[in-house]
């Protein structure tokens, strides 16, 4: 089928109008605009208006672009390419290696094009089929290895109908361009197929079998694993003003989460912050595994100082990516930062199309995007039984920390856990900066209900009891009331905070977790009858310290046990009836 061409008629920064159109044309479908020195400029059709108009939305700088120039249409929509050879990879918002680019010119050159997989890498395939067997959409076709997993090659999930495999390859070793199967439809249709295919970026795959998130997934970080917990195919967001500690906190997820596959979505982030993924993930040691940490990671970077129209496609080609890798029975979470510069492309877009604005000037619409990213997480039950899932974790950056915004709105009713950073807990060097009054979560603790409720109870007393002293004064209070206090304050210090630059405290696994709140939980429980507003202050300033001392010690060290009997004796020295056993 020939392809659609047609002429650019006005240029509005990455807003491109064509007509003249010769052929067909469809929405969402990849248009190359092509200038005088023969650079191509990928772009998408966003918008047709009758009589023949389309609107293309151009991913790259249209510096030098003019009208009259000449504009091809592929007929197909945006793809990212799914295959062995994605995992520890960083590519552009349009799926092209950066290091590959980077081999290419020193700086990024608009109009470069490079293979998403590499197509001289040779992959040992091992078939999971013979001529003769019927297969359909998202059928094992063999595997390979891929870093740490056994990358399972499917049939293309948008092949419905059933098929019947003419040929086979045998097991041996293959690149991206060799044929490894060819099958034919009920109407003796051959199609070839490859290690790799093509999937739209903004179609969600769909699930075989969906389920429920119910099972928490430890990060390693303890307010979330204890208080706001996040699950296995659930969603999460943390929105927060600028310097609230949100990229730090990703960091850590990305670095100690349970995860098995972790895609990090730099969607108009700083650049500054950016480099500093692309160069500590490759010298990072998988804690689990013991090799490197890019094994098991994927890197979109669509950085704040590249084309703004490309951190859309940036958002939807990870989210491929992540809905894949589910497909082969891993666990996935995916890391957007942030979705806030993600809508303000989208409202430049919209802008230009001259749509009606909604507030703040985002689209009427922005409610359904945001709501259709999150809902492309999930569980999903394999038909072999096994699961799969995709947990999705986006940062909000509101401007002014204001939580009211539409695109933070539009997150809270979409997401099932909410972690809100806030400004005075980071200016106090809490880290994290979660409000413990303010977030939520929908999803199962570590812990046990009860507890999770007694840790909430003495967060909203150590509250009310703080803002009284501020109006009082210590000595407007009664002993016990104080005790209570400290009380609150000694957990939010030695369990709720941890140091995210200690090799030790900066991630708990749940064992150790389960180790630290039964002493915590010993202190909110014991009695204290040490009298004075002085002693009850020196008392649990001791307790305080020995804790987070004993934060500090590997469970291997001998240690350990010392330290966790010294606070064991510091409870007992503040209580008449401290229990005897811990």
């Amino acid at each position: 089928m020939d392809k659609a061409i047609g002429r650019v008629f006005s240029i509005s920064e990455s807003l491109v109008g064509v007509n003249e159109i010769q052929g067909s044309v469809m929405n969402g479908e990849v248009a190359f605009v092509i200038l005088e020195n023969g650079e191509r400029l990928k772009s998408e059709v966003i918008d047709i208006k009758e009589g023949g108009y389309v609107y293309l939305q151009v991913f790259e700088d249209t510096s030098w672009m003019k009208v009259g120039d000449p504009v091809e249409f592929n007929g197909l929509p945006l793809t990212v390419k799914l295959g062995p050879g994605i995992l520890g990879s960083v590519t552009d918002g349009l799926q092209n290696p950066l290091y590959q680019l980077a081999k290419i010119e020193q700086f990024l050159e608009r109009g470069l094009v490079v293979e998403p997989l590499d197509n001289t890498v040779k992959w040992h395939f091992t078939p999971a089929v013979k001529k003769g067997d019927k297969v359909s959409g998202g059928s094992i076709l063999g595997t390979v290895p891929e870093k740490i997993f056994q990358h399972k090659i499917f049939v293309p999930f948008s092949l419905t109908a059933p098929y019947i495999v003419e040929n086979m390859a045998s097991e041996g070793d293959y690149t991206h361009d060799d044929v490894i199967a060819t099958i034919r439809d009920q109407k003796g249709e051959p199609l070839d197929l490859y290690l790799a295919f093509e999937w739209p970026v903004k179609k969600p795959m769909p699930f075989f079998q969906r389920s429920v998130p119910t099972t928490a997934m430890p990060t390693g970080i303890r307010i979330i694993d204890g208080l706001f917990p996040i699950a296995y195919g659930g969603t999460a967001c943390n929105p927060g003003p600028f310097g609230a500690g949100k990229t730090v906190l990703q960091h850590s997820l990305a670095k100690y989460s349970q995860a098995d596959v972790v895609i990090v979505a730099a969607c108009g982030e700083r650049a500054g912050e950016a480099v500093e993924v692309f160069k500590d993930f490759p010298e990072l040691i998988d804690p689990r595994t013991g090799n490197s940490l890019m094994d098991r990671t994927f890197i979109v970077g669509n950085t704040s100082s590249m084309p703004v129209a490309a951190r859309e496609a940036s958002v939807y080609i990870a989210t491929s990516v992540g809905e894949y890798y589910r497909k082969q029975g891993l666990n996935v979470l995916m890391l957007a930062d942030s979705t806030s510069r993600w809508a303000q492309a989208l409202r430049e877009t919209s802008g230009r199309k001259e749509e009606i604005p909604g507030p703040e000037a985002f689209p009427m619409y922005i409610s359904t995007l945001v709501s259709a990213f999150y809902d492309r997480a999930g569980v999903e039950i394999m038909p072999d039984g096994n699961s799969g899932s995709l947990s999705i974790i986006g940062t909000v950056s509101p401007a002014g920390g204001n939580f009211d915004e539409p695109v933070t709105q539009a997150t809270l009713l979409s997401t099932g856990a909410f972690w809100g950073l806030s400004r005075a807990l980071s200016d106090a060097r809490k880290y994290p900066a979660i409000d413990r009054l303010e977030s939520t979560s929908q999803y199962p603790s570590l812990l046990q209900h009860d507890e999770v409720a007694l840790m909430k109870e003495l967060l909203h007393d150590g509250k009310t009891i703080s803002s009284n002293i501020i109006l009082m004064g210590e000595k407007g209070i009664t002993d016990d009331t104080y005790i209570r206090y400290q009380k609150a304050e000694f957990l939010d210090a030695v369990f709720l905070q941890q140091n995210s630059f200690h090799q030790v405290d900066g991630v708990t696994t749940p064992e150790r977790m389960r180790i630290m709140f039964d002493i915590v939980r010993k202190v909110i429980k014991a009695p204290v009858t040490i009298t004075g507003k002085d002693e009850i202050r020196s008392h649990f300033n001791f307790l305080r310290q020995a804790f987070i001392d004993w934060n500090r010690l590997d469970q291997s060290d001998e240690r350990f046990d010392k330290q966790k009997s010294q606070i064991v004796n510091l409870i007992k020295q503040g209580a008449l009836h401290a229990e005897e056993n811990v």
